[in-house]
């Protein structure tokens, strides 16, 4: 899935997708705590950076599921990756969909039931990426598996993702890092604990600062549900819910 010379490299999470019960409550807590600015092209809503869309929001039916934040992985050929994906043991959750001024897209999930996205960008450079640290931008992608390095090996066959460091963490087991090419790891996957939730992908969004969005979490109506904490890259993290449930995670370079 290489891309052409002078275009923005395919197989990286680039789209983030909201599915939630209430856009409007949504989009006032993620403008609260995020700092994004929202857009109305119905029936979708893109939260915005200073330098364009970086995310989007669709309304959820009663009988789709619990309110849950979706990754797209960019791809050269849809298609031809729903192919490879389910080839390689993955479930095709909703069939490709084209769409006027829409990027072509599809849901998926990996061999263990993990759900993400593959889609196909309107324009060669994709959405703008911000830098590490820079806030409004996603900076981290965290897999909790059923079996971790069953999981990595999927990704990295179908994505040509690659391994980097790993961590031990004791009773919580090793945290597998990982790059998909861009200058530094991309996230990191694990096999999560008994009774934890997954198996899941969790995206953690980039904010001035998790302590003082740990206060805008709850004002906004939100729930902490870990942290915050320091990480051994230095970052803080916290994890939480939205007002409507869907799981999320912050990150900041300090406090």
């Amino acid at each position: 899935m290489a891309s052409k010379a002078g275009e923005a490299p395919a197989a990286r999470f680039r789209w983030y997708e909201l599915h939630t019960t209430d856009r409007a409550a949504a989009e006032a807590f993620y403008g609260a705590v995020v700092g994004w600015r929202a857009e109305h092209i119905e029936p979708y809503t893109t939260f915005n950076t200073d330098r364009g869309a970086v995310a989007g929001m669709v309304s959820l039916g009663e009988s789709e599921g619990p309110a849950r934040w979706i990754g797209y992985v960019a791809a050269d050929d849809v298609d031809a990756s729903l192919t490879r994906i389910k080839a390689a043991g993955g479930t095709v959750r909703r069939a490709p969909v084209d769409a006027p001024g829409l990027p072509r897209f599809a849901g998926v999930a990996d061999p263990q039931g993990a759900a993400f996205g593959v889609y196909k960008a309107i324009a060669a450079e994709g959405p703008p990426m911000g830098g590490s640290g820079e806030a409004g931008y996603v900076g981290w992608h965290e897999l909790w598996a059923s079996d971790g390095v069953k999981a990595f090996d999927f990704y990295a066959t179908m994505f040509g993702w690659t391994r980097t460091t790993t961590f031990d963490m004791g009773p919580m087991g090793v945290y597998q890092l990982w790059t998909d090419g861009r200058d530094g790891d991309a996230g990191g996957m694990m096999t999560r604990m008994e009774g934890a939730p997954g198996p899941v992908w969790n995206y953690y969004f980039q904010v001035d600062s998790v302590a003082a969005a740990v206060e805008r979490i709850a004002a906004a109506g939100g729930t902490v549900i870990n942290g915050p904490h320091q990480v051994p890259s230095g970052d803080w993290i916290v994890q939480g819910t939205d007002p409507q449930g869907a799981a999320f995670s912050l990150m900041s370079g300090g406090a």
